[in-house]
């Protein structure tokens, strides 16, 4: 789909007669899913439906689901609130994943910098190994 330049695929910019137009749908069927929460279209000042391009996107999938799947109206909502739930978890687990990377990397960089502080005329010693300090007694 095209959209109007410098438009986002998330900026309410279709009317419902375009937006249903765009979904092969009527308009009356797209009040009615708005009512029922498949769909939330953002509003224009005066109170009218804006659709944007991931809502006519949204709109094909239940037109899908219902015709071509079989899936009823209450289904396909659940399946969108769990196709939005794995979206947000993936996120999640995606800011995660950056998060453990840079932690991981700050620890690395204290290890180097530990190791850097060591005195060279230090000799590591094996733990299984016994160690003997020789101290000689006192002349008097």
């Amino acid at each position: 789909m095209n959209l109007p330049p410098g438009t986002s695929p998330d900026q309410p910019v279709f009317v419902i007669s375009v937006a249903a137009e765009l979904a092969g749908l009527h308009a009356q069927t797209l009040r009615s899913y708005d009512r029922l929460g498949l769909v939330s279209p953002g509003r224009s000042a005066g109170g009218g439906r804006r659709y944007s391009a991931r809502d006519i996107a949204l709109l094909r999938e239940v037109q899908r689901l219902s015709q071509e799947e079989g899936v009823n109206l209450a289904g396909i909502k659940r399946i969108i609130e769990l196709e939005q739930l794995v979206d947000d978890l993936r996120t999640r687990l995606e800011e995660q994943a950056r998060e453990l990377l840079a932690a991981r990397a700050a620890v690395e960089q204290t290890a180097a910098s530990v190791h850097a502080s060591y005195r060279r005329d230090l000799v590591p010693v094996e733990r299984n190994q016994a160690l003997v300090v020789w101290r000689p007694k006192p002349r008097k």
